[in-house]
């Protein structure tokens, strides 16, 4: 009998003709998932997750653009990010569900309230930021991290994004430039500048694009990780009409596949 969680690599294209790289395991309804920032579809976290699921749905994970085997055709823009996700629901079937992480989270919103092609959609702690508690941002964020780029200067642009974007303490990144996945994060620095669009400007809660959203919808946030993500996972959970929030014990945002997947079996299971 064949290894359900088998994978087999596939590509599709997107509409201005961009080769978008997925990994697809399993057999079932289609689940696609997004990666947020730093990661592509060889990231252990969510090829756990696939792994995981692979008995119950086609699991399709895939590289998005500018990052592992996929293209990042010019210029830039979240619509093309937009087309690159249904074009990977197209190849996988027509129709799919959907589960993204953290900036990913975000992309999946931007793509389902625009594409009745995606009939479920579960986020782990999109990080938008809903009150004083949250990193403030400049408007204007995805451009300076995109002049850092262009400059050379991507070991900065890294930088202000993991602190200014992601909170991490300065002393622990300047640890961080030490060590050989450094250099790995340098080489993914100009989609910082895609996660920095995505999110939008000062990461502001998309409310109204929220509470347009037809699909069943569940928001996952950690018990361990910082306040102001468990706040946002609540107002996104709020803004989505008929939306379930749950909270996964000892969860940080680096989230665990073992606690993603019962959650996400029971959601995408359900009728």
């Amino acid at each position: 009998m064949p290894d359900p969680a088998r994978r087999l690599s596939g590509k599709a294209t997107s509409a201005d003709g961009t080769a978008i790289v997925f990994d697809r395991y399993g057999s079932g309804p289609a689940l696609v998932l997004v990666n947020g920032a730093f990661t592509d579809r060889g990231h252990a976290t969510l090829a756990s997750v696939a792994a995981a699921l692979a008995p119950r749905f086609t699991v399709v994970d895939y590289d998005r653009r500018g990052r592992g085997d996929s293209g990042d055709t010019g210029p830039y823009a979240v619509e093309r990010e937009v087309e690159d996700l249904a074009a990977v629901i197209d190849a996988a079937g027509g129709t799919a569900m959907v589960f993204g992480g953290s900036s990913g989270a975000a992309l999946a919103i931007e793509a389902a309230a625009v594409s009745p092609e995606i009939s479920k959609l579960a986020l782990w702690e999109p990080l938008y930021h809903v009150d004083d508690s949250a990193p403030p941002l400049p408007d204007d964020f995805a451009a300076q991290l995109d002049a850092l780029v262009r400059a050379g200067r991507r070991g900065e642009a890294v930088e202000r994004f993991m602190v200014e974007a992601a909170e991490a303490p300065p002393e622990a990144v300047a640890a961080m430039r030490a060590l050989p996945s450094w250099a790995a994060m340098e080489a993914v620095a100009h989609t910082l500048v895609h996660e920095a669009a995505v999110m939008g400007p000062g990461n502001r809660l998309p409310a109204g694009r929220l509470a347009a959203l037809a699909q069943p919808t569940l928001v996952l946030t950690g018990e361990a990780g910082p306040a102001w993500m468990a706040r946002a996972g609540q107002a996104v959970a709020a803004a989505v009409p008929g939306a379930v929030h749950r909270v996964l014990e000892g969860q940080a945002h680096n989230v665990a596949p073992e606690a993603l997947v019962p959650e996400l079996l029971e959601f995408f299971v359900a009728a």
